[in-house]
């Protein structure tokens, strides 16, 4: 299981770099799709004590229903009703973007490694892990034009502190777990209804129109 659970730590970071190099965002939305559809089984590979059978299926199941089927959908309705399929002219070109990712992703394993898990019998990839996709969401968030590319990055950012969280899942109640998907869910209905009134008074998903918005 150990082996399993190493490969998809691996997937995951791998994923980080697909997003950071894709400028279709039809496949940018899958490989998130992917990636949360992967990490709805750390609850499950990462779990310890019989008792917690009930609560890890019940996390693991709402994961894996809300990151890899239902925002996706959202996302993918959201890019065909603005007719958008590229992000075309980011801040930051897709290859320094992916360069900056490996940077992100090193850093994250060098400090992960100086700093002691709370729960040591937890997995050792699971903070760099968390860390490497915090630091993926937030370029897609900064060197992204496109609204849409920029809503993938707040999910890919949640995705990595859903990691973390996973860390300390033997703490926290359902309640508060479910929270988080919730907040996340009625973020993304928020920005969906951003990019809706942006490309509605736009015809554009370029965040650049913004700026000619006057009082």
């Amino acid at each position: 299981m150990t082996s399993w659970t190493a490969l998809l730590f691996v997937l995951v970071v791998v994923l980080d770099l697909v997003v950071l190099a894709s400028s279709r965002l039809r496949g940018a939305i899958r490989s998130v799709a992917f990636q949360g559809a992967l990490l709805s089984l750390l609850p499950v590979v990462l779990a310890t004590g019989a008792h917690q059978t009930v609560h890890v299926v019940a996390l693991a199941a709402g994961a894996l229903v809300v990151k890899g089927v239902v925002i996706p959908g959202l996302m993918l309705w959201a890019m065909r009703e603005a007719a958008i399929r590229r992000e075309q002219e980011p801040i930051v070109g897709f290859g320094p973007s992916m360069v900056l990712g490996a940077i992100g992703i090193v850093a994250a394993f060098v400090f992960s490694g100086a700093v002691p898990l709370p729960i040591p019998e937890k997995h050792p990839l699971l903070v760099p892990t968390s860390l490497s996709t915090v630091w993926t969401g937030l370029l897609l968030v900064v060197t992204r034009r496109k609204a849409v590319a920029q809503v993938l990055g707040f999910l890919v950012l949640e995705n990595g502190v859903f990691v973390f969280g996973v860390l300390l899942s033997d703490f926290m109640p359902v309640m508060v777990e479910a929270g988080v998907l919730l907040d996340l869910f009625a973020a993304v209905f928020v920005m969906g209804i951003v990019i809706f009134h942006i490309n509605r008074e736009f015809s554009s998903l370029d965040t650049r129109k913004l700026s000619s918005l006057r009082d």
